[in-house]
């Protein structure tokens, strides 16, 4: 596992905090998965309330969707990420975790795993257990 880290694979919460985050802590080239897109999605749809903070909420994760969207061509969960996804919940399972809570999060690091990529996030502490299959790369959250 010797992903360039210059090249890095953005979990979901790089791209909501992302305005705040110090750009010098990302990689040069950034992509995005399309499990994240889908997490980005949900996010629009779960807000359901119509006062005006949840319109405010929801508006400020349309933005970060659209923002998405337009930016990056998403890299699909294919068979390889699928394989991986495998080994990253047998690795989580291994270390007493339960892998299905972290479902989305594994499917993103197995699409990192499977595209040598490094995952960048604000929450390396969501894939305890898989570091020796994902190349995690730390990001301060702001």
């Amino acid at each position: 596992m010797s992903a360039d880290p210059s090249v890095g694979l953005l979990d979901t919460n790089i791209l909501i905090l992302r305005a705040r985050i110090d750009p010098h802590e990302l990689p040069d080239r950034m992509a995005v998965s399309a499990i994240t897109l889908a997490e980005l999605s949900a996010g629009v749809q779960l807000v359901t309330g119509d006062d005006v903070e949840d319109r405010v909420e929801r508006a400020r994760r349309t933005d970060v969707l659209q923002r998405a969207e337009n930016e990056f061509d998403p890299l699909p969960f294919d068979a390889d990420a699928a394989r991986a996804f495998g080994a990253l919940s047998a690795a989580v399972r291994g270390i007493g975790r339960t892998p299905r809570r972290r479902v989305a999060d594994l499917m993103i690091a197995a699409v990192a795993v499977s595209n040598g990529l490094a995952l960048y996030t604000t929450n390396p502490a969501d894939f305890r257990g898989a570091e020796a299959l994902v190349q995690l790369v730390a990001v301060t959250r702001p």
